[in-house]
């Protein structure tokens, strides 16, 4: 792994939990991604988590490109993506998908997502890799720059249907996934539009 330019405190990187299911895996495998972002880099992370951004599917009476938000609730959403330089979208595979109300959540809004890059990081009982070809798939249509690299975290059946409550990814995770996991975020930090971006708000 290599890295250059460990240095941008000023830069904000999202990681944005795709589920909002009430027994979900999801903070604790993102809260696990933003402690080994913090390690490789001071760059700030900060979790985000749909919950706190509630909003009804498809309910803007204008398309999003237009920015012309009516609803107080896509507004909120708004300031808080504006504010990021790039993404790490932490998603469950949901029958061969990705969840809807992170589809909802990216539909809502255009040019706050246009340019900037982002990390899929995508878990279920296989890795999740369908889910996140469908979400690279939609990220390049929104005019954002998602990674070639793509980090799949196996779960057992056991902690799909418990929960996370036994998790600990240091731990249940294997090793060369967390190299995988580790490259990715590397890659996300060298990305040429991650810098231009971070450097632009400076």
């Amino acid at each position: 792994m290599s890295f250059i330019n460990t240095k941008l405190p000023f830069a904000n990187i999202q990681i944005i939990m795709g589920s909002v299911r009430p027994v979900r895996i999801c903070p604790v495998i993102a809260d696990w991604i933003k402690q080994l972002g913090e390690s490789l880099v001071s760059t700030r992370f900060e979790v985000v988590d749909l919950l706190d951004y509630p909003m009804r599917m498809d309910d803007e009476a204008f398309l999003p490109v237009k920015g012309n938000y009516q609803n107080p609730s896509t507004r909120n959403w708004s300031d808080k993506i504006v504010s990021a330089d790039a993404f790490i979208f932490v998603t469950p595979q949901y029958n061969w998908g990705y969840p809807a109300a992170l589809k909802n959540a990216l539909d809502h809004l255009y040019q706050e997502w246009v340019g900037k890059p982002a990390l899929i990081v995508s878990y279920g009982g296989h890795g999740g890799g369908k889910c996140a070809a469908q979400l690279n798939q939609v990220l390049t249509g929104m005019k954002m720059h998602p990674l070639h690299t793509m980090p799949g975290l196996t779960l057992a059946q056991t902690f799909i249907e418990a929960g996370a409550n036994d998790l600990v990814p240091e731990r249940d995770f294997a090793v060369q996934e967390k190299q995988i996991l580790q490259q990715g975020l590397l890659d996300l930090m060298n990305s040429e539009h991650f810098h231009a971006h971070a450097l632009a708000q400076e």
